[in-house]
């Protein structure tokens, strides 16, 4: 399966950064026709979902992160980032598209978005192709 990585740095302990086009030049680079993209992240307070890039929507998801996150966690023992683990593990750490044609299927305003919970910090973001055969 091909397999392309790339990677993005973060500013503020929270933020959505839209990487649709990095992982379009990613798709690219495995020259597929039509199968399966699959858009990971391996990291345990990151994750990424598909949906509109509207200002007001991306600070609307972070508030929701906000509200999901705020508790009084046992992990927190540890590093102080509980929220960060559960929002993470709530939203996933992938998104599978379809791709035809050697683009993803987005709909109109559909972006892929990644979202860091603990940063700033550099992440890795994994794009693994499935071809038809």
């Amino acid at each position: 399966m091909p397999t392309e990585t790339f990677a993005i740095s973060t500013d503020c302990r929270r933020q959505i950064t839209d990487i649709t086009d990095q992982v379009a030049e990613s798709l690219a680079a495995m020259d597929m026709a039509d199968g399966l993209l699959c858009i990971s992240v391996a990291h345990c307070t990151c994750c990424v979902y598909v949906n509109e890039n509207e200002s007001g929507l991306v600070e609307d998801m972070l508030a929701v992160l906000d509200n999901i996150g705020r508790g009084n966690w046992r992990h927190d023992r540890i590093d102080d980032n509980a929220d960060a683990h559960l929002c993470a593990s709530v939203v996933g750490n992938s998104v599978t598209l379809p791709v035809r044609g050697g683009r993803m299927e987005l709909g109109t305003w559909q972006r892929v978005m990644l979202v860091e919970l603990d940063g700033p910090r550099s992440r890795r973001v994994t794009v693994t192709a499935i071809a038809d055969s």
